[in-house]
């Protein structure tokens, strides 16, 4: 058992993790290189925690997709070609997990994580008392075309034994429950109601807990960073960072998108890409009515979140590197859809003052993240959630503090774990 721990990373996994080792008595200080927590991909992404979307990006038939979409600055799914030597690998990987048997088994390890996750989530902010703008009223995924209304319902109802509960809605029934539909539902297929969905402000999240963290006795540590990792006799026995040396008995690598970089001297490959994301966020005054349910635009790739006196609509996936850049166009095709889908908003959406944001999410190959154990013994891996950070955090984070502090996990690890890149 852990009696020390250095966490590597401040966003809402590291931050989480610090906590829940805090809560099993480990002594823990937690390393962030921003200037605060939760400031880079946790910041401003779509605030949805969903179980319901386990499925990796990589399903069958994505290469076609991504074919079709080449150069189209508004497409969901963007591949730009300047990326292509950096990603080739994992390109590769990606496209090997797309095949039907390793994409399935992808999607069961995310939707047993996810609904542990979210029942983490759940007791953690009920024993906290933790406000982040949280709203339990599930999701609700509206489709335009009858295909993907089928291939999502069968999707769902396979999933149903593993715990995935979901009602199938026609337009009028979607409407009675998003009333804000009304204008297009002429237009709708119909639309699938995940009822276990959450949603929230992951950066409010973060600050909300790191208080809790601190009285538990966790140091932070922002502005320093982490520059390697010296190892001898199969462990780590201290972390080089800007602030000198570090010690403790084991370490958490919860860095995202930085961790392939940080563990290649130890001959550790992780399989993972940063994927840059877009989002907008609008103030409530801009629409006389808002969201009761959250929703997700199927065809679009976009969703459309109520964050308390905001809302935040998010989409699109680029591989563009570690660009962060805005791209107004990117930016202002969400928006554009989102204004399509729910006219209301876009009334006084000029003058409302819309914040544009670009994230990197830090993705596997195969679509679940990396947990626990590598070949050091006392090194642990917290990453590589891709767009299910939200979704997954609370529950990563207990099951990685469990295992250094010498618990069994509470869920079946399969799947989920770095060794499954080694065989």
């Amino acid at each position: 058992m852990a009696r020390t721990a250095l966490v590597i990373g401040g966003g809402l996994i590291g931050v989480s993790t610090a906590w829940f080792l805090a809560e099993r008595g480990v002594e823990v200080t937690l390393l962030e290189r921003r200037e605060g927590a939760a400031l880079e991909t946790s910041f401003a992404n779509g605030g949805l925690i969903t179980p319901s979307q386990s499925d990796p990006w990589n399903a069958p038939g994505t290469l076609t997709h991504l074919l079709s979409w080449l150069g189209r600055e508004d497409s969901p799914l963007l591949l730009r070609p300047q990326a292509l030597p950096g990603m080739w690998r994992w390109g590769l990987k990606f496209l090997l997990a797309s095949r039907a048997t390793p994409w399935w088994h992808a999607t069961e390890a995310n939707l047993r994580l996810g609904l542990y996750s979210a029942a983490c989530l759940t007791a953690l902010r009920e024993q906290l008392d933790l406000k982040y703008d949280s709203l339990s009223a599930g999701t609700l995924k509206v489709f335009r075309e009858n295909n993907a209304l089928e291939r999502s319902s069968t999707l769902a109802g396979a999933l149903a034994p593993a715990g995935l509960t979901h009602r199938v809605l026609s337009p009028a029934e979607a409407v009675v429950l998003e009333p804000l539909l009304e204008p297009v539902a002429a237009g709708l297929v119909g639309a699938i109601h995940y009822p276990r969905d959450q949603s929230g402000d992951a950066h409010a999240y973060t600050c909300a807990l790191e208080p809790h963290a601190r009285k538990a006795g966790v140091q932070f540590q922002y502005g320093a960073e982490l520059q390697r990792f010296e190892a001898r006799n199969g462990r780590i026995g201290a972390a080089l960072t800007t602030r000198g040396h570090m010690t403790a008995d084991s370490y958490v690598l919860a860095a995202g998108n930085a961790c392939p970089a940080l563990l290649a001297p130890l001959g550790i490959k992780l399989p993972m890409y940063p994927v840059k994301g877009y989002s907008v966020t609008i103030p409530a005054q801009a629409w006389r009515r808002t969201l009761s349910v959250p929703l997700v635009d199927f065809e679009n790739k976009m969703v459309l979140t109520p964050l308390g006196s905001r809302l935040r609509i998010a989409g699109t996936a680029e591989f563009n590197g570690f660009d962060t850049s805005l791209n107004p166009r990117r930016g202002g095709s969400i928006l554009k859809r989102a204004l399509a889908l729910i006219p209301e908003i876009g009334e006084q959406v000029e003058e409302a003052g819309v914040q544009h944001w670009a994230g990197l999410r830090p993705m596997t190959s195969d679509g679940p993240p990396i947990l626990g154990p590598t070949p050091y013994g006392n090194l642990f891996l917290n990453t590589g959630h891709g767009p299910l950070g939200w979704t997954l955090g609370a529950g990563s984070a207990r099951v990685t503090a469990d295992l250094m502090a010498g618990r069994q996990p509470e869920i079946d690890l399969a799947g989920l774990d770095y060794a499954r890149f080694m065989r």
